[in-house]
Formats: C-alpha cells, sequence, structure tokens
C-alpha cells in the first residue's frame, strides 16, 4: 500500500479576507486552530474554496507557508497546487515541495481542457517533478474535465499518485475505480451529501466544506463508520444534508463565507468575479444554520 496521507475528515479550508481583499492571517489562524482543535483529519490549502483561483503566485504560496507553520504538525497539510499550464503546475508543486507540506492536490487542467491521454502526460510530469504524495482532484462541473476510471487505473501506477478527490458526483464511477485501482489509489469525496455512500465502496474520507460549520460531526460521518457504526455514520451524514445543500446554494465558496460570518467569525467576502448572496439567499441559508442551532 501507497502512503497514505490522511484518513477521514479534512477541510477545504476558506482563506479569510480584509475589507481591502488581502488575507487575514490572524483570522486564518484562529480558524486553523478552532479545526484541529474539534476533530478536523488534515488542513487542505488553497483549493477551491481557498479561493486559490484569484491569489497572485505570492499569496499562493504565502497561504500555504503560513498554513504548514501555524499547524506545526498537528495534523497533515495538503497544498492546492494545480493549473491548466503543466509548466506553471510542475514550478508549483517544487515550491509546495520546498515549504514542507505532507501532499498535494491537483486539479485537472481547465478552461483549455485535455483528453484521458493529455490528463496521464499532465500527471506524469508532476509526479516526476516532486517527491510528495499527489491527489488527483477531479471536479467536472467545473473544469469540464472528468478523470475516467481507466485513467485512474494508468495513474495508479506512478508511486506518489495515492488519491483522488473524487467529486463527479457519480456512485457508480468510484465504485469502478475502487474496483480497478484497489489499494493502489485512495478515494477521498469531494462531495459533502454523499461521504457515507463513498465510504461504502471503500472511500478513506472527505474533502470538505461541511466542515468549517460542524467540524467534529463531518469527523463523526467517517470515525462512526470506520468503527463499524455504519447506521450511525449514515445518521450524521442524513441529518447535515440540508445544511449541505444550503452551503452549495449559491457558488462555492460565497455560502460558505457568508455563514461562517453568521457564526461571528471574520472571514469577509469572496473576491469578484464571486460576489455575495442575495438577502433572501442569505435568509434561506441562515433558517437552515438556526435549525442545527449554529446561530440564534
Amino acid at each position: 500500500m501507497k502512503k497514505r496521507i490522511f484518513t477521514g475528515a479534512g477541510i477545504a479550508i476558506l482563506t479569510p479576507m480584509h475589507e481591502d481583499g488581502s488575507i487575514n492571517y490572524e483570522e486564518f489562524g484562529r480558524l486553523i486552530d478552532w479545526q484541529i482543535e474539534n476533530g478536523t483529519d488534515a488542513i487542505i490549502v488553497c483549493g477551491t474554496t481557498g479561493e486559490c483561483a484569484t491569489m497572485s503566485e505570492e499569496e499562493h504560496l504565502d497561504c500555504i507557508r503560513f498554513c504548514q507553520k501555524h499547524v506545526a504538525g498537528r495534523v497533515p497539510v495538503v497544498a492546492g497546487a494545480g493549473s491548466n499550464d503543466t509548466a506553471f503546475a510542475v514550478e508549483m508543486v517544487k515550491e509546495c515541495g520546498n515549504i514542507g507540506v505532507d501532499g498535494l492536490l491537483v486539479v485537472t487542467p481547465y478552461y483549455n481542457k485535455t483528453s484521458q491521454r493529455g490528463l496521464v502526460a499532465h500527471y506524469t510530469k508532476l509526479a516526476e517533478a516532486t517527491d510528495l504524495p499527489i491527489i488527483m482532484y477531479s471536479v467536472p462541473s467545473r473544469t469540464g474535465v472528468n478523470i475516467l476510471p481507466a485513467t485512474c487505473q494508468e495513474l495508479s501506477k506512478l508511486p506518489n499518485i495515492v488519491a483522488i478527490k473524487e467529486a463527479s458526483g457519480n456512485i457508480e464511477q468510484v465504485s469502478e475505480i475502487k474496483a480497478l485501482c484497489g489499494d493502489e489509489l485512495d478515494v477521498y469525496s469531494g462531495e459533502d451529501g454523499i461521504i457515507t455512500p463513498i465510504l461504502s465502496v471503500g472511500g478513506i474520507g472527505v474533502i470538505s466544506v461541511l466542515s468549517h460549520l460542524v467540524p467534529r460531526e463531518t469527523h463523526e460521518i467517517c470515525a462512526k463508520y470506520f468503527a463499524g457504526d455504519v447506521k450511525g455514520s449514515a445518521a450524521l451524514q442524513l441529518r447535515y444534508l440540508d445544511l449541505v445543500k444550503a452551503l452549495f446554494s449559491d457558488v462555492s465558496p460565497i455560502p460558505v463565507k457568508a455563514a461562517m460570518n453568521l457564526m461571528g467569525w471574520n472571514v469577509g467576502h469572496c473576491r469578484m468575479p464571486l460576489i455575495d448572496m442575495t438577502p433572501e439567499g442569505e435568509a434561506r441559508l441562515a433558517d437552515v444554520m438556526r435549525r442545527h442551532g449554529l446561530i440564534g
């Protein structure tokens, strides 16, 4: 079996911003500490939820450096290092290696896209540029590219391609990935609404947005399943389904930032082109949060 980066619920952590749009590192540190204190199993920094798409290269790397230093080995840190430019992605994975993170999350090329053969070439190039374990990130709704099971099987032959964050929402596809790859490729759910179903076909955890609001409970969805309490895991999964839907009622991470601000955090706004929820949308989000006792 390959090196496993983490098992359980890792948070795809948002990036707090000041009113002027700069990164609020003080609040970022508070958020990291609260997550770790409440059972989060790993921190995934500068992914989609972290708004890496609107960060400069310097900001991106500074954010990863801060996270790595602040976590200080308490849980694994996984750094987002993907790009639709293979040459740039190679440089990013090298830089992240210098920072000393525990693993990399690498999204498929977006906009210019590529073929399945191109995905093999892209991920092979990145794997050759680093010794760090790589989690591939398949999110077709954002990138227009799906990593097919046969492609996963081919890439799983590389020693440091260790996992996939699977956000296609297609359980049959996840099952086929596990059937083809076995222990050569771990699977993390990229969808908070189907954590337990993915665990049931061999997944080992989730890279989560839900963890921002209920880190202990998201951890427990996984922990209960691994302890053999499948019904308990499923019950928690179903209990928070409405909250998951509310957190994706607008383009992520818009709702989760709104939710955290409603809970008293100071995470600020998203960078444009993402804009705030409508008042009506935020009111519906707040209603769901009240039902779960998250706000008064």
